[in-house]
This record gives C-alpha cells, sequence and structure tokens, in this order.
C-alpha cells in the first residue's frame, strides 16, 4: 500500500458487457468509438444502439415538472407506444429504445427527483443498455445507450464534483459476457472507467486505474477534497491446491485508488491480498475453473464508502463482511460480520443473530453509530456454476454497530411484498426525507420504504413505492435522486400530416426544465408563425395537433416561467 504524505480523511454480479479502452491515465480523454468494439468512448460521440445490447441503469426519482400558466389550445398527449410494448420508441428519437417501466404502487406523497438505474440483461435486452434518468410515472427524462452490444454501465447516480452537481458512471465489460468467459461472471475486463457528466450531459473527467489495476465496475466516490476513490481489479498466479482450488490458478485480488482529478496522480492506493486472509471467504476455490480462467472470486468488493471519522468501509460479499479502513496507514481498524483468522487481530463485531447478513451489497454509514446495507442472502457458487442454497431472505438492513463493545442489532428491515430471491446485486438510499429507496439487485424491482421500514411478517406494509422493469431487464443499483439537467443539444420535432391536420412531435432529451412546448408554423422557413402559444408537456415525447397543413414547423421549450429555453431545428411536413 502506498498513501499520499496528506492522504484523506475521509456489488454487482453483472452478465453481461466489447473489450473497452479509456485510454492511458486516470483523467485521459476517453479512446473514440471503434467498429472492432464498443469503447470506454466519450459518451458525447455518437453510439451505436443496439436493441439486442445488454443493458444497465441507476435510479432517483421525481414527478414531471408542473404545465405552463397559459392554457393550452391545441390537442397535446404523449406519443408513447403501447403499454404492452415492453420497450419505448419515440418519432423524434428513433434510435432510442429504453426499457418501459411497470409502476404497481405509487403513494408519494414527495414526487420530486428522479429515478437512476442503469439497465441491461443477460442476454437479448427488452431495449437497449445505457444510462436512464426517469420520473416515478415511469417516464423517460434521459436516456443514453452504450456504444456497442457487450458494454454496460454501472453505479449511474448523482455525486457533487467542484461544488456542483455531476453524475457519474462505470462504463465497460464485464466478465460473463459472449466472447468473456476468462474471468470469474462480473469482473472488468482491461480498458473500463468512469465518467463524470455535468448538467449539459457532457463528460468533463474520465477515471481510469493506474499501475495494472483496472478500475471496477462496483464503486467510485467522488470526494469533498476533489479526489475520486474507487475498486479496482487485477488477477494474481497462485496455487490454489491448498484451499481446494487448482494448482495452476490465479487469485481475483482488488485493491482501492484515490485519483487527484486536479492532477490525475495517484494519492493513495490498498491492496487486500496484503490485509485479509484468504481463508475468511465463503466462496470456495473449488468454484474457480477454466470457464473463469481458473481465477478464485475471492473477495467481490461492491461497495465503498467515506466514514464520518475518515475512515474507509469497504463491502466483501464473498467475505459477508465489512471492513472499516485507517486511509493513512491502510490498517484495517475493524470487522463487521464474516470470519476472522488467528493472525487477523482487529475487532470483529459480531451481530446478533438475526442481525446477520450475507452476500451483501452497498456498505453505508448512518452517522456515527448505524451502518445501511442490502442483504442478499444468496448465493454463492456451486463447482458446477449454479447458485448454492440461499442463507436467508432478500432484504433492505440497518444495524445499530456498537464498535466498542463489538455489537450490532437490527435497527431497521426492509422486505419486498412477494418475497424475492436476490441471488446478486442490489442498493439501499436513504432519502433525505428518512425514507429508503431499494434496488433489488437481479431482480427488476426498485421500491420505495418509510423511514420505519417494515417486517418479514408484514411486507407490505409501509412501502409506498413500487416499480420493475419490462421484460428481462435489470438495474445493478437503483437511486432516486434531485436534478436539474440542461441539454445542450436542440429539441428535437418530427411533423406529419393525416386529415387535413398536423401532428407535430416534440422531445428533448435529458430536459428537466421544459413543462411545455410552443409551436411554429409557416410556408417558407424564414416566415414562421406560432400555431400553438403552450401546449403541455407528456412525457419523453409529446404530440400536439394542430389544425391545417403547412410546409415548415419548429418547437421551441417552455420553463415554468413561459421563458423560451430551447429552440429545434425547422422542419419539413411529412407524410
Amino acid at each position: 500500500m502506498t498513501a499520499s504524505p496528506t492522504p484523506l480523511v475521509v456489488g454487482l454480479c453483472a452478465l453481461t458487457l466489447v473489450l473497452t479502452a479509456c485510454g492511458t491515465g486516470p483523467g485521459s480523454p476517453a479512446a473514440p468509438v471503434s467498429s472492432s468494439g464498443a469503447l470506454c468512448a466519450s459518451s458525447n460521440a455518437p453510439v451505436v444502439n443496439s436493441t439486442t445490447a445488454s443493458s444497465s441503469s441507476s435510479a432517483s426519482s421525481s414527478t414531471a415538472p408542473s404545465s405552463a400558466a397559459a392554457t393550452p389550445t391545441a390537442s397535446a398527449s404523449s406519443s408513447a407506444t403501447s403499454s404492452a410494448t415492453p420497450s419505448w420508441s419515440f418519432v423524434t428519437e428513433p434510435d432510442l429504445k429504453p426499457v418501459k417501466l411497470q409502476v404497481l404502487k405509487n403513494t408519494l406523497t414527495d414526487t420530486s427527483g428522479y429515478i437512476f438505474t442503469a439497465p441491461y440483461a443477460p442476454g437479448a435486452a427488452t431495449g437497449q443498455t445505457g444510462t436512464y434518468i426517469t420520473d416515478v410515472d415511469g417516464n423517460p427524462v434521459w436516456f443514453k445507450a452504450v456504444p456497442g452490444t457487450s458494454m454496460e454501465n454501472l453505479g449511474f447516480r448523482v455525486q457533487t464534483y467542484q461544488g456542483k452537481p455531476v453524475l457519474t458512471t462505470w462504463q465497460g465489460t464485464a466478465a460473463g459476457s459472449p466472447g468473456y468467459q476468462n474471468l470469474p461472471i462480473a469482473a472488468p475486463e482491461p480498458g473500463a472507467c468512469f465518467y463524470i457528466y455535468d448538467q449539459n450531459y457532457n463528460v468533463i473527467k474520465t477515471v481510469s486505474a493506474v499501475d495494472g489495476w483496472t478500475a471496477d465496475l462496483h464503486e467510485m466516490v467522488l470526494t469533498p477534497q476533489g479526489t475520486a476513490l474507487f475498486l479496482t481489479f487485477k488477477t494474481v498466479a497462485k496455487d490454489l491446491s491448498a484451499y481446494g482450488g487448482p494448482a495452476d490458478g490465479y487469485v481475483g485480488d482488488y485493491g482501492i485508488q484515490e485519483i487527484d482529478l486536479a492532477t490525475d496522480k495517484l494519492v493513495f492506493s490498498w491492496d487486500m491480498l496484503d490485509h485479509i486472509s484468504l481463508k475468511d471467504s465463503y466462496e470456495t476455490a473449488a468454484s474457480a475453473n477454466a470457464t473463469d480462467g481458473n481465477v478464485w472470486d475471492v473477495f467481490h468488493p461492491n461497495s465503498l464508502d467515506l466514514g464520518p471519522n475518515g475512515e474507509l468501509l469497504v463491502s466483501l460479499r464473498n467475505m459477508w463482511a465489512g471492513y472499516a479502513i485507517d486511509p493513512t496507514s491502510g490498517d484495517i481498524l475493524w470487522q463487521l460480520n464474516g470470519k476472522q483468522q488467528s493472525d487477523e487481530t482487529w475487532p470483529l463485531i459480531s451481530p446478533e443473530k438475526d442481525a446477520r447478513f450475507s452476500w451483501q451489497h452497498m456498505l453505508r454509514f448512518r452517522g456515527t453509530d448505524q451502518i445501511s446495507l442490502f442483504d442478499d442472502g444468496c448465493c454463492g457458487t456451486n463447482a458446477d456454476g449454479s447458485d448454492e442454497a440461499a442463507q436467508g431472505t432478500s432484504r433492505g438492513l440497518v444495524l445499530n454497530v456498537d464498535v466498542a463493545e463489538k455489537t450490532a442489532s437490527v435497527a431497521t428491515t426492509a422486505y419486498h411484498d412477494p418475497t424475492l430471491k436476490v441471488s446478486s446485486q442490489g442498493s439501499m438510499q436513504q432519502l433525505a426525507t428518512g425514507d429508503w429507496f431499494v434496488g433489488w439487485g437481479i431482480q427488476p424491482y426498485f421500491s420505495q420504504y418509510g423511514a420505519a421500514g417494515n417486517s418479514a411478517a408484514k411486507p407490505s406494509s409501509n412501502l409506498v413505492y413500487d416499480a420493475k422493469f419490462s421484460g428481462d431487464m435489470f438495474s445493478y443499483r437503483a437511486f432516486r435522486d434531485t436534478w436539474v439537467g440542461i441539454p445542450t443539444t436542440p429539441p428535437k420535432t418530427v411533423a406529419q400530416s393525416t386529415d387535413g391536420k398536423t401532428t407535430v412531435y416534440a422531445s428533448w432529451n435529458g430536459s428537466t426544465e421544459t413543462v411545455a412546448w410552443q409551436v411554429l408554423a409557416g410556408s417558407s422557413q424564414s416566415e414562421l408563425a406560432v400555431v400553438e402559444p403552450n401546449a403541455a408537456r407528456k412525457g419523453f415525447e409529446t404530440s400536439i395537433v394542430v389544425p391545417g397543413t403547412v410546409a415548415y414547423y419548429q418547437v421551441r421549450a417552455l420553463d415554468k416561467a413561459g421563458q423560451v429555453i430551447g429552440t429545434s431545428a425547422v422542419v419539413a411536413l411529412s407524410s
């Protein structure tokens, strides 16, 4: 382990993703998209949209903006495809086909904000894979498909960088994709990176691992000190026969790197092999086989958090444990749950029976005496690649943790109705209101619960929101958050004539401030007049019927004050 002189005080079993290339350094420009594969390229570049690509997504929530004050004078409606169709189809954005959401329950008193996901699937996907923002009614707000059929985005969420809200996501190829059977499922292939987007949806920073490591897909945290803290991966050759694995085996080693985003310099690194015994793993070495390149997925970290006293908290799925790490020395301060060997002398916090967890994801500090997490309760891997028996019921879990007394007890739980078996992935986020937003990982659901949560005996109680993806899509994590998106690309419009009337379609991918549309028309491109002053926005794409037909049309996006915030190109009428 190395550390800077002034160090910081500071999950996933993905199933699909072509080889990625992000550049040579942590802040290097992304490589351009190549026809030979899906590169970790700038998201400002054109993408190859495929409706059979595997997918990913993230989450946060809010309602659509309120209508403009003026009364619409033309018929306006959403141009969405039938609800029976599992993916969206738009006239103005024919290349975008994100998966639809089915809202199963919505009794939210606060519908502001948005849901952030990165939907994907293990095979042919329903719609496309990419970064996805929706409102709580299931309407798309922003979607960007990945530039290839074997790529994924993961961990898509809102963070803060240089005092401003940004979007962050991992992009790359995960082992388990067709043609990528060389590593345990969900291990990152070389070339993966993280992107930071500004509010205009431009990539303002690309973050990659250094010193022979690969940026791992599970977590990147932007710190108040202007650094990026993230998990990393590499393989290390090792004779695994003493552990019941192959003699010509490898360990899937993981670490932590911290990059100064201003200088692109490495300021902190930490290697799990230097600190944690392989014997603590609940994933047997026998699971390492030729299909996975004889690599033992012994650790499988899937989350990273900054503690109230400067410590780092890392979740190791296959150890059933969380570890607090000193950011200066790299020493382990204490361990929550899991096994411990005799030579591992740090304090072991042993939860009460009902507070124990397994195969967990997304450990987060909640003040100084609580930790929240998603408790999968399932599953290890048999030698034939199948799931082992589940250890418990999948749930959101909040623990009261007393480090001095080395005890942990249940504070809050969140169960789904019906009960879900979540064999990988998952997230649990506390909202500003105190409510809990739970992503159910490999299951296609995400739900919101009141602050008190619920119990296994009453899984439907205190559930205020529940939604799921259509088809076979799911998202590693799901988040709900506030966001203001101001795209620099112009709105899109298409005008079509039918029976002496014109239907004008209007959309603006990523705009959160558009509440209404103004329609202009004319016989020449230079002589347009307003024919619809204020048609309320309806979902991602609004269809507006205006009387008569002329040669050219244009739309203007209006904000809640009625001000024009965007203008489309002038388009010719089509039949």
